[in-house]
């Protein structure tokens, strides 16, 4: 895969005569992981006005979401959502966007974040392990040239952003030192909400849209989710994710040998639901 710099590129700049209409069109999987990626990425301004008011009174972070990470995740979002409609024009893109947005705005709450802002910043971390994830397994799982681009761009976004995360929250751990067990259990359980009802919620929104006679189908829900994460779990790179992940925990490097193993299977338990 390419390397792209993080945020040198505009998803207006995309050269859609670089699509091999071929390569994607007929393939359902590809139109699901690009559609739900593109409705999540489109709500990202929900979320981080909670963050900007959660650090409210830190110009430096605040400041870094507004005018870095929210635009970005907004390119995001307008980048796959040309993708989408290019490659699958007679998919209803925004009706479908705006009820998904109706119910996803009610998973957008304050108290859904950690209750410090240490703790916060260790979950955005997580966060940002999963989408750099997901996007470079995207970009791994396609030949079509544009979209390997793109997910390939976005990845790199994706990375950069963590590592600022990563960043605010060593500082943040010198101030209100959390604690290992704290950070762990944060970790922990923000890795298994790397499955969470976002997802869920745009696979339904985007089956309603697409096959509406499957909408209210759990089984059908079920499989084209499977089929997803089966192609993410095939493509990622489970060192770098996991490098990832272990980082805010500090561990030494003895202690990143012994618990390496179990949580590489936790990952893969979390990618096989």
């Amino acid at each position: 895969m390419p390397a792209y710099e993080a945020a040198q590129w505009e998803a207006e700049d995309l050269d859609f005569s670089r699509l091999v209409l071929a390569d994607v069109h007929d393939d359902e999987n590809l139109f699901y992981l690009t559609s739900c990626a593109s409705f999540i990425e489109s709500g990202s301004d929900l979320y981080t006005r909670n963050l900007i008011d959660f650090f409210r009174g830190d110009a430096e972070v605040a400041d870094w979401l507004r005018e870095r990470w929210e635009p970005e995740e907004l390119k995001h979002g307008r980048a796959l959502r040309a993708y989408v409609r290019h490659v699958w024009p007679e998919f209803a893109w925004q009706p479908a966007f705006d009820a998904f947005l109706g119910e996803y705005a009610t998973y957008c709450k304050v108290e859904m974040l950690a209750p410090t802002r240490a703790l916060e910043l260790a979950a955005r971390c997580v966060v940002e392990t999963g989408t750099a994830t997901y996007y470079g397994a995207l970009a791994q799982s396609t030949k079509e040239p544009l979209l390997h681009e793109l997910a390939a761009r976005i990845a790199a976004d994706e990375v950069s952003h963590y590592k600022s995360f990563y960043r605010f929250f060593k500082r943040y751990r010198v101030q209100e030192a959390p604690g290992r067990a704290r950070v762990f259990a944060t970790v922990g359980r923000r890795t298994l909400e790397l499955k969470s009802e976002d997802a869920d919620c745009a696979i339904r929104h985007v089956v309603r849209s697409h096959m509406p006679a499957r909408a209210d189908d759990p089984a059908y829900l079920q499989q084209t989710s499977a089929r997803m994460n089966a192609t993410i779990r095939r493509n990622l790179r489970p060192g770098a994710t996991l490098k990832m992940l272990m980082r805010p925990l500090e561990l030494s490097p003895t202690l990143q040998a012994m618990v390496q193993w179990p949580i590489e299977q936790f990952m893969q338990r979390v990618f096989l639901r």
